[in-house]
């Protein structure tokens, strides 16, 4: 077995599927001979007539057709198959006079061609990497089916990169306790949306979830606002008023920002947090609270507890439990996915339709820093909808004007649509080889992938350590 097609052989049979079809009996032999020994699941067909009546949208491989066959030709069938579903890969195995029309089929969509008489190794590489493309892509429907399902963890927290996967499972692990949590992350990573996950995951989720952003509450009315107050307790108080923490008896308190608390309050909120009891300014008689409590913060509270801006006590109750969300530069594997997610759903909100980037512009997304994480993407991915213009102008206007230049150039070269997987992946790798300095080991663990298919990867892309450590 050629070495290089051990993963794709221990990759699950379901996306590793091939069709050939050519009419010529001798090539249909020799080549299914060998990529059955590399680990595919085969199916042969001398003519594209019957190989149409075994293709349908749920289909999770890759096709490769000889151009010039009777009855229905290679071009005539990439059409087809294309009606069938637009994101099939399918390769081309066509002699050197039909080498332009293979070319115009490419930019109707055929993923690939090679030119015959070929080794079957030729066809390995392009082969590979249109099992991966239609892999991620069955990956994807499979999220958006699970998106479209109410109520999921998946149709909260979008993505299935490995740190999404791994925030998940914690969720649903520690959700149905009664733990405290401590939720971290920069601005803009969702903190609150996975408060909310805990919250409709746990034993509480048919009772109040009471959002508190701490800093916007002005200082001089934050412990009325948190702890309420009796009648005639200020200036103003004409009424009794339940404060946000009592609001949330039985149910779940989430309190953002919690850095931005005065200390003053810190002490306050500590001893509602052990007594489970508040007492409302203006009165002298505690009432039992019973909350479930997370936090929410931006910031690493043991350096603001250095910087004497937190409580120690109050971050050891608080913290029971701490949830991270990686930056989404950390995570551009799922990019592509925000971005079609965001785009799709500001179309509808907005009555525009969605034209989805051509394969060459998603580049810009990948390099981009993302400093305002989710909430920066959702933001550019409405404004993407909302301006005119063919694709490529309004990437332009987002991304700049190098980034349409760059598209456009690579719309040109022959072989430019199946150079999104490539692209994608070079970006995967060096980002992970950049913020572990180069350790192989524990990109290889992120990635989950064998350190030969790493380094055969790495290669391929022209990826080297040297140039990153």
């Amino acid at each position: 077995m050629p070495q290089s097609t051990i993963d794709t052989a221990n990759a699950n049979p379901q996306t590793a599927q091939v069709i050939i079809v050519d009419d010529e009996e001798a090539l249909r032999l020799s080549l299914s001979q060998w990529l059955d020994l590399s680990g595919y699941t085969i199916s042969v067909h001398a003519d594209a007539i019957s190989a149409l009546e075994h293709i349908t949208p749920d289909f999770a491989g890759v096709i490769l057709t000889d151009v010039k066959m009777p009855k229905l030709d290679g071009i005539a069938f990439t059409k087809s198959v294309l009606e069938i579903d637009r994101d099939i890969p399918v390769i081309l195995m066509t002699g050197h006079g039909d080498v332009p029309m293979a070319v115009e089929a490419m930019k109707s969509g055929a993923y690939d061609f090679v030119e015959k008489p070929f080794e079957p190794t030729d066809i390995l590489e392009s082969l590979e990497r249109a099992i991966e493309k239609r892999r991620l892509v069955i990956e994807n429907r499979t999220l958006r089916s699970q998106i479209a399902q109410q109520g999921t963890l998946d149709s909260r927290l979008i993505g299935n990169s490995p740190p999404m996967r791994a925030l998940k499972a914690e969720i649903a692990n520690i959700a149905p306790t009664e733990v405290p949590v401590l939720v971290s992350g920069e601005t803009g990573t969702g903190k609150e949306l996975v408060a909310r996950a805990i919250h409709d995951l746990s034993t509480r989720n048919d009772r109040r979830f009471v959002a508190v952003n701490c800093a916007a509450i002005p200082e001089s009315t934050a412990e009325s606002e948190l702890f309420g107050h009796e009648k005639g307790a200020f200036t103003g108080a004409a009424s009794r008023r339940i404060g946000w923490i009592e609001h949330a008896d039985s149910g779940t308190l989430f309190l953002d920002e919690i850095s931005s608390m005065p200390l003053a309050l810190q002490a306050k909120l500590l001893r509602v947090i052990e007594q489970r009891e508040v007492v409302r300014l203006g009165s002298n008689t505690p009432v039992k609270v019973n909350f479930r409590l997370i936090c929410a913060t931006n910031e690493d509270l043991p350096t603001a507890v250095i910087d004497k801006r937190f409580r120690e006590d109050l971050l050891f109750r608080i913290n029971t439990f701490e949830l991270e969300i990686v930056p989404l530069r950390q995570r551009k594997d799922d990019l592509p996915l925000l971005f079609d997610i965001f785009a799709e759903r500001a179309a509808e909100n907005f009555d525009r339709p969605y034209e989805k980037p051509h394969a060459s512009l998603w580049g810009s997304l990948l390099g981009h820093e993302w400093s305002g994480n989710v909430r920066e993407l959702k933001n550019l991915a409405e404004r993407y909808v909302l301006l005119t213009g063919m694709p490529e102008e309004r990437w332009a206007r987002l991304f700049g004007n190098n980034a349409a230049m760059d598209a456009s150039a690579a719309s040109d070269k022959t072989g430019s649509l199946a150079d999104q997987l490539r692209h994608f992946e070079q970006h995967i790798i060096r980002d992970a080889l950049i913020r572990h300095n180069g350790n192989v080991k524990t990109v290889m663990d992120e990635l989950d992938i064998p350190r030969r298919t790493l380094n055969e990867k790495m290669k391929k892309l022209n990826i080297r350590r040297d140039d990153i450590e």
